[in-house]
């Protein structure tokens, strides 16, 4: 007979876990896109760990990528996608079964 108890813990979506990951889903959470520059500076990291975080939350289908220019500037927007909003949402939902109210 196996233990049907699961700790909560174990509903941790392991994409998302990682400090910096998840930075960067709480701030796309807040907004309905965010640019590169804007979101490097509000998580605090460099732009390769930035780069390597985001490459992670794309190919999980969190986030959407957009390049494109802002007048003859280049730009990359982030924003999160349907699943990666459903994908936050749980997060934070196992995060108060942990901690409670």
């Amino acid at each position: 007979m196996t233990d049907s108890r699961v700790h909560p813990r174990h509903q941790l979506d392991e994409v998302i876990h990682a400090p910096v990951r998840l930075s960067v889903m709480a701030a796309l959470a807040g907004a309905e896109r965010i640019t590169f520059g804007f979101l490097r500076d509000t998580v605090e990291v460099s732009d390769s760990l930035l780069s390597k975080h985001i490459a992670t939350l794309d190919a999980a289908g969190y986030i959407a990528v957009v390049k494109g220019y802002e007048g003859k500037r280049p730009r990359t927007w982030f924003s999160l996608t349907e699943q990666g909003r459903a994908a936050f949402q749980r997060y934070r939902e196992t995060l108060q079964l942990l901690i409670g109210d």
